[in-house]
C-alpha cells in the first residue's frame, strides 16, 4: 500500500533511526517497499539500506529530480516522503493506514505532527500549539501522497530552492491533514 521514499547523501547515522522507525509499519504489511534514493554517498549510507532490506539507487542530479525518479518507479499506490534523521512515532502506521484507505484521500496528503525532542516538554508543547493554529506543514514531517495526486501535480520540480516545500505549498494547506502521529529529530 505505502513506498516510502528517502533521499539520502552521506546519510548513514541519521537513516538508521528513520528506517528503525518504519519496522512496525513494515510488519503490519503496510509498507510495501523502501527506496534510497542517494546522491552519491561516500559513507555507510549503502551498507545501512541494505542490512534493512531497502532498494538503494544511486541518481545524479539535484534533490527534486531524484526524488521524482524514484516516486516513478514506486510500486505501491501511495508514497511516503521522509527526510533521514526523522522518527516516527510508534503510532504512525495504523494512523497512516486510516488515512489511506479514506475515500476522500485521493486528492489530499497528510504530514506527522512536528513534534520536539522527546525529553523537552515546553518544546512539545509549542509543537501542539503551532499545529493547532495551522501552522504551515514543513518537509521535515514527512509526506503521505497517492501516487496519483503526486503525478497530476507533476512531482517534484527541479528548478524550486526546496523541492519538498515546493511541493508542499502547490498541494495548498487546504488540501494536507495533519496526523496525531507525531515526527522527530531525536537529538544526537
Amino acid at each position: 500500500m505505502l513506498s516510502v521514499i528517502i533521499a539520502t547523501f552521506d546519510s548513514e547515522r541519521p537513516l538508521v533511526p528513520t528506517l528503525a522507525s518504519l519496522v512496525s509499519g513494515a510488519t503490519s504489511g503496510l509498507v510495501t517497499e523502501v527506496v534510497v534514493a542517494d546522491g552519491g554517498s561516500r559513507d555507510e549510507t549503502a551498507a545501512v539500506a541494505d542490512v534493512a532490506g531497502c532498494n538503494f539507487m544511486v541518481l545524479d542530479g539535484p534533490l527534486g529530480r531524484r526524488l521524482k525518479a524514484v516516486a516513478a518507479t514506486a510500486r505501491a499506490p501511495w508514497l511516503l516522503f521522509l527526510r533521514p534523521g526523522i522518527v516516527l512515532d510508534q503510532l504512525w502506521a495504523g494512523e497512516t493506514r486510516h488515512f489511506c484507505e479514506q475515500r476522500s484521500a485521493g486528492a489530499r496528503a497528510a504530514v506527522f505532527r512536528r513534534s520536539a525532542a522527546v525529553n523537552s516538554p515546553w518544546r512539545e508543547m509549542g509543537s501542539l500549539l503551532a499545529a493547532a493554529l495551522g501552522g504551515k506543514p514543513r518537509p521535515g514531517q514527512g509526506l503521505v501522497i497517492s501516487k496519483q495526486f503526486y503525478d497530476a501535480l507533476g512531482g517534484h520540480r527541479d528548478g524550486a530552492g526546496d523541492p519538498e516545500a515546493d511541493l508542499i505549498r502547490r498541494i495548498g494547506r487546504r488540501r494536507i491533514v495533519t496526523l496525531s502521529s507525531a515526527a522527530f529529530a531525536p537529538d544526537t
